[in-house]
């Protein structure tokens, strides 16, 4: 979107060139010939060169000249994916200018060009030049009261003297549908059949973390009254009617916060996992974890805007709008407590795709409006319903551990990416059983909460459940040991992996080789299949078939005879300059290469027609595919039988 200034004071405007920055806010002009970059490059020294920037500017648009200052704001701005590249030579303008006075900018002179502009920039590359370079160029422009400030324009440039490297994302000759042997149906194939049962497993849990919504202070002591209101309001039978079409509608607001997913999906085919393992976002269900937290602990409550359910509630009334209304005030009103278990199935399922997504929020529809349909065609039931009390409120402080717990698998999920290293293995571990001691104590009764009461009596029910949670996080210990006890199989997924330790030499690392090309070379030199391993760093099924799978005795001598590469599709460390470069995939878009995991979800999605991980291929040195992939198979056996496959095969193709 553009915007349109009256006359703005330079702090307002500034503040709308800010967030237009921060959001990635973008505006095209109405007449898309009104500029046409034009992009050269001039060798002046070794790995020195002048880059030159021309367009025409027509139809009265005003391009602001590069490096002026709109108020803390440059009016332009070049920008490269390798911060090696040095820029000695700020962006200038070589073309004519003419100066006027802005009246968006309190009449301060600023130089704009009317017809054409002509900038220039000189940039330093050290080590290798690429053969093309990638980049960003950043420009301001205007007319009347429109402005538009930093526009983006991504931009490849030749460069004399530059070093071809091997860009390859498609594999010459390989076809997945004509495996050298067809081993038939596998576990976690992809096929329909195995998508279906994820689908129900993914709606069950959907389903089980809508019960565990219901048990919270924010809906349970909603049914009895609900069910009552229709009961008392209207005859039995329209009452039982009203309260399934209440119960149903409760189920369609949640399974409506699925279509966005199926809107974008059709952007990118890794859009998911871009989504799921992006740096920014995970840090900020981090925090947003974290204060969830604490208003479970009862510091503080967290509501939406009041004004989106007084708006909801003036609607309801008898009819069926009323009723729709009615259930969209629940879902309102109950936010702070179905806000973070929701938010869990959301992130979890995001890197599956939108129906997983869809199913998962049916699940946790269906469980919450179900009670509400099922009291009312049996309302002797309500007499049977254990009473609010203070019971609701252990509910609610459990789900704060579990909700601090979960909070530091994003934290974890963006340092894993981003290889910060602030979150090994030991630590995550370390942190999780102080959450558990903290736990039990409050299950005990040592640790009290501003909504507990004093002198509070400690059933035995749920004295029992603390001597579970100490049992678990007595689990929990070895993991923060270099030993082989280490290897924690019912949480394997959720920490990071073994080798991203604190320790010099983990026990159970083995590092696999993550280059394709390397994987080649030594394939050919030991006459060996390759095994490719399409894994991400914030793979929960990744770890388990890792640490769960991959030790299995039989599962392990058949690893041996493979060379065994490890390909991460979320690695968002960036390749060197001379390896950037923009991708025409086969639907015929443009794909930035700029990344490690550009790269090799690229190859995955081109090669394979697979976005999901883990996804295991195995190929000869040749590069022909031995028999057809599968994904997460958490069945040794089967596994077992999948590796046997593919060496028949690489036997058979000698």
């Amino acid at each position: 979107m553009g915007y349109r200034f009256q006359r703005f004071a330079n702090t307002s405007t500034l503040f709308f060139v800010l967030i237009s920055i921060f959001f990635g806010i973008s505006a095209k002009a109405q007449d898309s010939a009104a500029f046409q970059w034009k992009v050269l490059s001039e060798r002046k020294a070794a790995g020195e060169y002048l880059l030159s920037f021309s367009t025409p500017v027509r139809n009265a648009w005003q391009l602001y000249a590069p490096a002026q200052d709109l108020g803390g704001v440059s009016t332009s701005a070049l920008l490269f994916q390798d911060s090696s590249i040095v820029i000695t030579d700020a962006l200038r303008a070589t073309g004519p200018t003419t100066v006027i006075q802005s009246a968006l900018f309190d009449n301060k002179s600023l130089q704009i060009h009317n017809n054409e502009a002509v900038w220039t920039v000189m940039i330093k590359i050290p080590g290798e030049v690429p053969a093309k370079l990638l980049g960003t160029l950043q420009f301001t422009y205007g007319k009347g009261e429109e402005f538009y400030p930093l526009e983006s324009l991504a931009f490849e440039v030749a460069l004399e003297g530059g070093v071809q490297v091997n860009n390859r994302i498609v594999v010459p000759g390989l076809d997945i549908n004509k495996p050298i042997q067809d081993c038939g149906e596998q576990s976690g194939s992809g096929t329909g059949k195995d998508n279906s049962k994820s689908l129900w497993s993914i709606f069950f849990l959907g389903f089980l973390g809508g019960l565990v919504a219901l048990l919270t202070p924010c809906v349970f002591p909603m049914v009895p009254l609900t069910v009552s209101f229709f009961t008392k309001k209207a005859g039995e039978q329209k009452s039982t009617s009203n309260a399934i079409l209440y119960g149903f509608f409760i189920f369609l607001i949640y399974v409506s916060f699925s279509i966005p997913f199926h809107l974008i999906g059709k952007v990118s085919p890794t859009i998911y996992n871009d989504i799921s393992t992006n740096i920014w976002l995970n840090l900020v269900f981090f925090i947003i974890f974290i204060v969830f937290a604490i208003s479970f602990f009862g510091y503080y409550e967290i509501t939406l805007p009041s004004g989106f359910a007084n708006k909801a509630n003036a609607r309801q009334g008898s009819n069926l709008l009323g009723i729709f209304f009615m259930a969209l005030t629940l879902a309102i009103v109950s936010f702070s407590c179905t806000g973070p278990i929701l938010g869990t199935l959301l992130v979890g399922t995001a890197s599956e795709g939108a129906w997983p997504l869809t199913a998962g929020l049916a699940g946790f529809g269906l469980s919450l409006g179900l009670p509400f349909a099922l009291f009312a065609l049996f309302p002797q039931w309500l007499q049977q319903l254990p009473k609010s009390g203070g019971w609701l409120n252990t509910v609610k402080v459990v789900l704060g551990f579990i909700e601090l717990a979960l909070a530091l698998k994003f934290l974890s999920n963006a340092d894993l990416v981003a290889h910060w290293g602030v979150m090994p293995r030991e630590l995550f571990f370390a942190l999780w059983i102080l959450i558990g001691l903290g736990l039990f104590a409050y299950l005990m009764g040592w640790l009290r909460f501003p909504h507990d009461s004093k002198g509070q009596k400690i059933s035995i029910w749920r004295k029992a459940f603390g001597l579970l949670v100490l049992a678990f996080t007595i689990y929990l210990m070895p993991g923060v040991t270099n030993t082989r006890y280490a290897n924690l199989s019912l949480v394997s997924g959720f920490p990071p992996p073994h080798c991203y330790s604190l320790y010099s030499h983990p026990v159970n690392c083995k590092e696999p080789l993550k280059d394709y090309d390397e994987a080649l070379r030594v394939a050919k030199a030991e006459g060996k299949p390759i095994l490719i391993d399409f894994t991400g760093w914030a793979c929960v099924n990744c770890r388990k078939m890792e640490e769960n799978v991959w030790p299995d005795p039989q599962v392990k001598a058949l690893m041996e005879k493979y060379v065994l590469v490890s390909l991460y599709v979320d690695d968002k460390a960036k390749l060197p300059a001379s390896q950037q470069f923009i991708y025409t995939a086969k639907d015929g878009s443009q794909r930035k290469i700029v990344t490690v995991g550009d790269k090799w979800s690229n190859f995955q999605t081109e090669n394979f027609n697979a976005s999901s991980q883990p996804w295991y291929v195995a190929i000869s040195a040749d590069e022909k595919l031995l028999t057809p992939p599968v994904g997460y198979t958490p069945n040794p056996a089967e596994y077992a039988a999948w590796l046997q496959c593919g060496i028949s095969a690489h036997t058979s193709e000698k």
